[in-house]
């Protein structure tokens, strides 16, 4: 799980701290421009990372550094419990003068406070620390990280196990017209638009097909007039996803691509609820996923998505939407603010504010403020 995420000199972030220890479901809150979708941005490059992403340009630009500040170094830092351990990675990149591209000036990866590798600019040093890893010390172009390219030996390996669980984190906003249902290819890595989500579905009924019932009850309980769901083949590999409905014992076929946008986004729900129980646990950011659902199927989406992840993983979503709000408890809740674009962004857990009768109504009203 999750237990800390540290952002410094990152857009609107400064000395950015986000802490959810033993949390596994949360809600981000704040007003436009207060950095909630930022939240997701930064999780993104750690997931490109696990991706395989290893350029620093194809990470951030000298356009994110905070107010232009590029004296100063964009610091990423991450804190996650798997299989018991405590991994710490962080990541220091500068943009030296005269530089066009940041490139790196530190990075580290460690495991209960011992390092699995360290990194001083171009100068990356891996201790013996078990059987299967020598010493060595070796060089890398100071605009690649490292945490890609150094190869793991074993499935055990600290280095897997944590590059896995960042390729797998599932980040998502999602834009409906972009999601076909099409796939040409199979995939457990979403995008975050959703727009590969028919190559997601068919990687996952490949691997876990188990998931097909776990997707289907998922969707009986939020479309009561939903029968089934099939992979069409189209070709040698491609396939098109087409829905099914009955009513009055008719029942009527349905191409994926002619689903409301609403109806798309409890179709994706559904995915991240089944890939959570097949291959998780997983940690999933999701920035507001009531953009496209009407007020009485808010309120059963959420809190669905936050029962999925009771039972193993992590889930924040952020939210505007008043009935999402209500399904959180001032424990879950953090509240983001930002006094204007000069400042940077606060955070918050709501339970340490002043306390409010009526939540919503506070917020609507502008009394909840850092």
């Amino acid at each position: 799980m999750l237990q800390r995420l540290y952002v410094h000199n990152f857009r609107c972030f400064e000395n950015f701290e986000f802490n959810l220890k033993g949390i596994s479901s949360s809600l981000l809150i704040g007003g436009n421009g207060s950095g909630k979708s930022t939240v997701g941005d930064a999780l993104g490059v750690f997931q490109k990372l696990g991706r395989g992403i290893n350029r620093v340009g194809q990470l951030v630009t000298p356009s994110d550094f905070s107010y232009g500040r590029s004296e100063a170094p964009i610091r990423f830092e991450i804190e996650v419990v798997l299989r018991g351990g405590l991994y710490l990675y962080s990541l220091a990149l500068e943009l030296p003068e005269k530089f066009k591209q940041l490139r790196v000036l530190e990075e580290r990866l460690e495991v209960d406070g011992r390092p699995v590798y360290t990194r001083q600019q171009a100068q990356v040093s891996l201790p013996r620390n078990s059987p299967d890893r020598n010493e060595a010390r070796f060089s890398v172009d100071w605009h690649l990280i490292a945490l890609p390219l150094i190869q793991d030996l074993s499935e055990m390996d600290p280095l897997r196990i944590f590059k896995n669980w960042l390729a797998q984190m599932v980040i998502l906003s999602p834009i409906p017209q972009s999601i076909s249902g099409e796939s040409t290819e199979e995939s457990l890595q979403p995008l975050q638009d959703g727009s590969n989500l028919g190559d997601w579905l068919s990687g996952l009924l490949s691997q876990y097909p188990a998931a097909y019932s776990t997707i289907s009850d998922y969707l009986r309980d939020v479309m009561p007039d939903f029968f089934d769901f099939r992979n069409e083949i189209l070709g040698k590999e491609a396939k098109r996803l087409l829905t099914q409905f009955v009513s009055d014992k008719a029942k009527f076929l349905l191409p994926f691509g002619a689903l409301s946008a609403g109806e798309k986004c409890f179709f994706l729900s559904a995915v991240v609820v089944a890939a959570n129980k097949a291959y998780g646990p997983l940690f999933c950011f999701w920035d507001e996923p009531d953009n496209f659902l009407s007020l009485s199927e808010v309120g059963h989406f959420v809190m669905e998505l936050r029962r999925t992840f009771e039972q193993g993983g992590q889930v924040v979503m952020t939210s505007h939407n008043p009935e999402a709000i209500r399904r959180f408890s001032s424990e879950n809740t953090w509240v983001l603010d930002r006094k204007n674009h000069l400042e940077p962004t606060l955070i918050r857990l709501l339970e340490e504010l002043p306390k409010s009768e009526d939540l919503v109504q506070a917020w609507i009203a502008g009394d909840i403020a850092l």
